[in-house]
């Protein structure tokens, strides 16, 4: 698929990544599906979040929303123009087009998400003819951490 780099290529950076983990395992502790999204620019770190889909019955709190709304206040700008994107599960369609719809440069996940994935499976949303932009996208800096954080939590649900 065109923009998407697999395998953790592009600048290392498992230090924001670390920090979406650490937001990820803190939505666990509330209950919601362990993801956390972090954004940055120029090095700093703009927004940081957790689910909270059940904590606020929404739909749509998600971590990847909530980080990017966070940093469009932070920067009173909708558009996160040299933005980065560390999340710890491929997005959903619904939060890849938010990716693209608020520009971030670089979008960076952990685990890929064959079930409910947006950017390399299900609809991916980067490859369709309506999509506008298409950030650069890295998978698996911090995969194993992630995907055990996922599967343990599924795990204690069953």
């Amino acid at each position: 698929m065109a923009g998407v780099q697999k395998s953790g290529g592009g600048p290392a950076r498992g230090g924001f990544m670390e920090r979406a983990l650490d937001e990820a395992r803190a939505a666990g502790a509330r209950g919601e599906v362990p993801i956390g999204a972090v954004v940055v620019r120029e090095g700093v770190v703009l927004a940081a979040d957790g689910n909270r889909t059940r904590e606020r019955a929404d739909p749509t709190a998600h971590a990847e929303i909530l980080a990017i709304r966070q940093a469009s206040r932070a920067l009173g700008d909708e558009r996160l123009t040299g933005c980065d994107l560390y999340v710890t599960l491929e997005p959903c369609a619904m939060c890849a087009a938010a990716i693209s719809f608020a520009r971030i440069r670089r979008l960076y996940y952990a685990a890929s998400d064959p079930k409910g994935g947006g950017v390399e499976h299900g609809g991916r949303f980067y490859s369709q003819p309506t999509c506008h932009h298409v950030p650069e996208v890295y998978s698996g800096i911090g995969e194993s951490a992630s995907a055990e954080l996922l599967r343990d939590f599924f795990r204690a649900r069953r």
